[in-house]
């Protein structure tokens, strides 16, 4: 619809649409949060807790109008046939770009219950949207450095904590939680630093997988295993809101996870997390071959 705007100028644009949407939205989904606060019954909280979720699909919504106003992306996406929106679903992704969050909130929308996401825990103090999460129940992790842990032993695992205290959150309604599985973006850097065994994939954290489907075992917590390719090489944010983001390949499906590793202690049974870590490191190492086939796929039709 505005294609003919020169780009600078069309992300100024949908960078100004999508921050008055967040105020216009921020000021209900705050109100109902401190209703949420003081009224602890947890018949009360849980249904304000699904009026939040509406809020921020709602916010999700025009946002998305907002950003494919300016864009004219090429999307190839596959496996949204099955998916149910009274289901709980935990999706696992490699994490690309700031643009994987967006593209995925406008390809699930309306599909599957609203997303959260495990959030830094210096995110709380960005203006708006750390009290925002906040309010949607988004869960914030602190993460430490290794020099840090080697000082402090005894803060390990406080982020595994942090995946099983939220699991236990969102069992009121179903809901989605997506885990970028390699807990960072991708970077050359990273890559390079981390040593990776993979071609296109950074080296893969089982240790909130496990824990999100230990406290959630019972409720038949669907996993999607989901696969993001920008075969035109790597975008940011700003490419999106400028509408430079062309194409983007989405491959979506249900993982079938072996009976053995959905009953166990990550935490303190060696056995069962070794097992655990060379299932997610299989999984990654198919993965890295599907990225690198796609790829060859659109190499050669270009």
């Amino acid at each position: 619809m505005l294609h003919f705007i020169p780009a600078p100028l069309l992300g100024c644009i949908t960078f100004l649409g999508v921050a008055l949407n967040t105020i216009f939205w921020c000021i209900p989904l705050f109100i109902i949060s401190i209703v949420k606060l003081l009224f602890p019954i947890p018949e009360i909280r849980c249904g304000l807790s699904q009026v939040l979720a509406r809020i921020g699909e709602s916010w999700i919504k025009v946002n998305n109008t907002f950003i494919s106003m300016g864009t004219h992306m090429q999307w190839e996406i596959t496996g949204l046939e099955k998916l149910d929106r009274h289901k709980w679903y935990l999706i696992c992704s490699n994490h690309r770009s700031l643009v994987d969050i967006p593209l995925l909130q406008m390809i699930f929308y309306k599909r599957i219950p609203f997303i959260r996401f495990f959030i830094k825990q210096e995110l709380f103090w960005v203006p708006m949207l750390g009290l925002a999460w906040w309010a949607l129940d988004f869960p914030f992790m602190k993460r430490y450095s290794r020099a840090y842990l080697e000082k402090h032993p005894e803060k390990r695992g406080k982020d595994l904590e942090t995946a099983r205290e939220s699991g236990k959150l969102f069992r009121r309604n179903p809901t989605t939680i997506l885990n970028f599985v390699e807990g960072t973006r991708h970077t050359i850097t990273k890559h390079t630093t981390q040593a990776s065994p993979y071609q296109h994939l950074l080296r893969p954290k089982a240790g909130g997988v496990a824990n999100i489907l230990a406290s959630m075992q019972d409720l038949d917590m669907t996993v999607l295993n989901v696969t993001i390719l920008y075969p035109d090489g790597d975008v940011v944010f700003w490419d999106l809101l400028c509408g430079r983001v062309r194409r983007a390949i989405v491959h979506i499906e249900e993982l079938i996870i072996p009976p053995e590793l959905l009953h166990g202690d990550y935490n303190n049974d060696p056995i069962f997390r070794q097992k655990f870590q060379e299932w997610t490191q299989q999984l990654w190492y198919e993965k890295d071959m599907f990225i690198e086939k796609l790829l060859r796929k659109t190499h050669s039709v270009s």
